[in-house]
């Protein structure tokens, strides 16, 4: 019985770590759109995610370390040093903080098509 316990405690541990993990990558540049810091509204911000921890230079070029929120960490995160946590979109486009400052993430620009004409036979 004993035993029987223990797989079920390791099993139900593996099953709620592989729960926590965040379900997207944040990593990218991102410009504050919103209540920036110092009025520097349009001025760009970093994340670097590396597994679930994540380092973040704001608008005003501060570092801060953060991680999933306990309390929903599938769409927040906490950062300790501000004690502060901020929402992000389901596609990892804008992150929320409690303060309101909304960032952006820069979407590289799509692709050129070069479309060639057509070639054209002229019989002889």
């Amino acid at each position: 019985m004993r035993l029987v316990s223990l797989v079920v405690g390791l099993a139900a541990a593996s099953v709620a770590t592989a729960a926590s993990a965040m379900p997207i990558n944040l990593t990218g540049t991102y410009t504050c759109i919103q209540m920036c810091r110092g009025g520097n509204v349009g001025f760009p911000a970093y994340v670097t995610q590396n597994g679930e921890s994540l380092n973040l230079v704001t608008e005003t070029g501060e570092s801060f370390r953060a991680w999933p929120d306990w309390s929903a960490p599938n769409s927040r995160i906490w950062i300790d040093a501000r004690d502060e946590s901020a929402v992000y979109s389901p596609d990892g486009i804008r992150i929320q903080f409690d303060d309101g400052r909304v960032w952006q993430r820069n979407l590289p620009p799509p692709p050129v098509v070069v479309r060639r004409a057509p070639a054209v036979y002229v019989p002889r």
